[in-house]
């Protein structure tokens, strides 16, 4: 079994480490057939993921955060081979569903001995996602967030915080795939195929990845106490419960914005628009874990 790492140099908070060497030493130990390759642009581990598997990679594994693990698995949908993980960015969301080693030790093993499953991918506006995609307010911060110049949830933290005060929820118009239409407000619109944005932060906590429908997260507005009630409920789980969003399953959505809206994919700011087409590909993907 031959497997590729595709190494992201940025990712992360901690840049001291030589990655590729401690790479080499788990992926040897585990007795691996395996090559590392270092990305070099935006887009370029989408590339290497593809060309990867049509040389016979039958694992590809993404080596850095959110958006690395979004670009590798994007280049491996309708291939052979499966997406691993070893996660080394801010928040690494998929690799928490998956229950992937936090560790790079672990997270090497696993990658060179996996199992396979398939999990389900969203599309926003053409775009794939894997974890989580969104509007409003964490789509808002997100972009902000890469603008910050620097990582890290302290840093995340702060950008939210600030624009906490400044940012005012949008009328919109939702409709789900059984005929449910919804006249509302938009503070935070979150499409989740998994259960968490990142950083054991549980959007849609009782998301299932191979169910074939997104759960969808509403927040309408967000004043004080509202905000302290989600905010408990982001960290323990219990956001369902709290009173401070309303859900909804669905495998596709339609959204029309009153004004432009940002959205992120898997936690990267991508563009804004006042309309929104969401659809779920059930089993699309394969993964190592």
């Amino acid at each position: 079994m031959r497997i590729c790492f595709i190494l992201n140099p940025t990712s992360g908070t901690n840049r001291t480490q030589d990655v590729p060497a401690l790479l080499t030493r788990y992926a040897t130990a585990a007795g691996a057939n395996f090559e590392i390759q270092l990305t070099q642009r935006a887009g370029h581990a989408t590339e290497l993921a593809r060309q990867a598997a049509a040389e016979g990679c039958r694992v590809v594994v993404a080596v850095g955060g959110d958006g690395t693990v979004n670009e590798v698995a994007r280049g491996l949908l309708g291939t052979a081979a499966a997406l691993g993980i070893v996660p080394r960015g801010s928040g690494n969301g998929l690799a928490r569903h998956l229950h992937i080693p936090l560790d790079l030790p672990g997270a090497v093993r696993r990658a060179c001995q996996p199992t396979f499953q398939r999990i389900d991918a969203g599309q926003i506006n053409g775009r794939w996602f894997f974890c989580t995609a969104g509007l409003g307010f964490d789509a808002h911060v997100s972009k902000l967030f890469a603008q910050a110049g620097t990582r890290g949830l302290s840093t995340y933290v702060k950008v939210a915080l600030r624009e906490y005060r400044r940012y005012r929820p949008t009328p919109v118009q939702m409709e789900l795939e059984n005929q449910v239409l919804l006249d509302t407000h938009c503070y935070v619109l979150a499409f989740a195929n998994a259960a968490q944005y990142g950083n054991n932060a549980y959007i849609a906590p009782r998301a299932d990845i191979q169910d074939g429908l997104l759960d969808v997260c509403l927040i309408d507005a967000l004043p004080m106490l509202r905000a302290v009630r989600v905010g408990v409920g982001l960290a323990l789980g219990t956001l369902p419960t709290s009173g401070g969003a309303a859900y909804h399953t669905s495998r596709r959505i339609r959204v029309r914005a009153a004004q432009p809206l940002g959205f992120h994919v898997d936690g990267d700011y991508v563009a804004d628009a006042t309309e929104f087409e969401v659809e779920l590909e059930p089993l699309a993907l394969e993964v190592a874990v």
